[in-house]
């Protein structure tokens, strides 16, 4: 079973669609494929048309059974068929949210997913874990539980600031790590008609040159529509702009190519 997590501490640069697109793509390719909703907004729950404000059985209580030292927890009564073959959720609710709060003393909670999913190895292939924007309980999970990171930024000035900030978080939170994932900066909505996201895709690979992906995911309205309806995007049009281009990350991802994703995270 492989482990995917896609994490940036900045809102708005893709992270659900990324998560949604590349489990579809997947799924579709006959793997069996779970999604993971770690963010409290719930964004990934949501697509599917589950409301984070109603889910009975999901992440929070994966986290809550665990910290009351549950012997018998099986981490599969967590997770929520969706209406797409080979694909499933394991859903957040808003009560996620209070998390770092309610934990924050107990010990051995960075590694709930990660022993979750070792006991789920045998049911799927791929694991995609939408992490949250913040550092916290939550994102310490997903990156615990992933071997391979992905970032996605958008080509613009200040997110390539922000980007600064998530490798130190990186570097702090894999300094433990015996080997610490692979990771690969993904541009998305990239808008090729403007000199600001050209300029900014050129400091990117400048600055990243080992872990910069070597393509982009373009802009397409395509995506808003898809997730106005549920359904992930290779799956609502297998022809937009954006399913290559996902597709082509997919393949990179799956084939690990040390051209697309030459070192693990330097500490």
């Amino acid at each position: 079973m492989k482990i995917w997590s896609v994490s940036n501490q900045k809102g708005g640069v893709g992270k659900t669609t990324t998560v949604v697109t590349l489990g579809g793509l997947l799924s579709s390719q006959g793997y069996r494929t779970l999604l993971v909703d770690l963010d409290p907004h719930g964004s990934l729950t949501s697509y599917f048309k589950m409301n984070p404000d109603d889910v009975e059985m999901g992440v929070y209580n994966l986290f809550r059974d665990a910290s009351e030292k549950k012997k018998t927890i099986d981490p599969h009564s967590y997770v929520a068929p969706t209406e797409f073959d080979g694909l499933s959720v394991l859903p957040a609710s808003t009560a996620i949210a209070t998390l770092d709060r309610q934990v924050a003393q107990m010990g051995g909670m960075g590694l709930v997913v990660s022993m979750a999913l070792t006991k789920m190895a045998h049911r799927y292939d791929h694991v995609i874990i939408d992490s949250p924007p913040m550092l916290g309980v939550l994102m310490i999970n997903a990156l615990a539980a992933c071997d391979h990171l992905i970032i996605p930024v958008l080509a613009e000035f200040l997110a390539l600031k922000g980007l600064e900030r998530m490798v130190r978080t990186l570097q702090m939170v894999f300094h433990s790590r015996k080997t610490p994932p692979r990771f690969i900066i993904v541009p998305t909505m990239f808008d090729k008609r403007t000199k600001a996201a050209k300029d900014s895709l050129v400091a990117l690979h400048q600055q990243y040159a080992d872990n910069a992906w070597d393509s982009v995911i373009p802009v397409d309205t395509r995506i808003r529509e898809a997730s106005r309806m549920g359904v992930p995007l290779s799956l609502f049009d297998k022809n937009a702009k954006a399913v290559e281009a996902y597709g082509y990350l997919l393949e990179s991802l799956l084939l690990e190519q040390p051209s697309n994703t030459k070192t693990a995270l330097r500490t």
